[in-house]
């Protein structure tokens, strides 16, 4: 396992990396925090900024469906955006459910199951991962 690839990787893709991997580790301590807490607010307002980054720092990256396109997976950016205050409007409404059960989506799909396909070699995580 080398970080190489990550370090020589375009500022964009830097950038998207570092978002998505501190909204992941905030979006575990989130799920096992006590809910509706001030620090559950604070740091929620927190997570969804980096998800916004997440998602915008993603339409800087292309080239997976070829040069200066972008993929399928930025379909996923798009719902992350249109999601995103939904999930907010949810909480600030008193639709907890509805909030509930769009941030666990958003960490779902946005995080984990776009996250998995960033191993698959010969993407970034996967060289640094698994070589090559």
């Amino acid at each position: 396992m080398t970080i190489d690839p990550l370090l020589n990787a375009p500022l964009a893709v830097q950038l998207h990396a570092l978002a998505a991997a501190s909204a992941f580790v905030l979006g575990i301590v989130q799920f096992a925090s006590p809910k509706g807490t001030r620090p559950h607010r604070m740091l929620g307002w927190i997570w969804s900024g980096l998800m916004l980054g997440v998602a915008l720092s993603s339409f800087l990256i292309t080239g997976v469906a070829g040069p200066g396109r972008f993929s399928w997976i930025h379909l996923l950016s798009i719902l992350t955006l249109v999601m995103l205050p939904v999930a907010i409007w949810g909480a600030r409404t008193g639709r907890i459910a509805t909030h509930e059960r769009t941030m666990k989506g958003l960490f779902l799909g946005g995080l984990v199951i776009a996250g998995a396909f960033t191993f698959v070699p010969p993407r970034i995580l996967g060289r640094m991962v698994f070589g090559g």
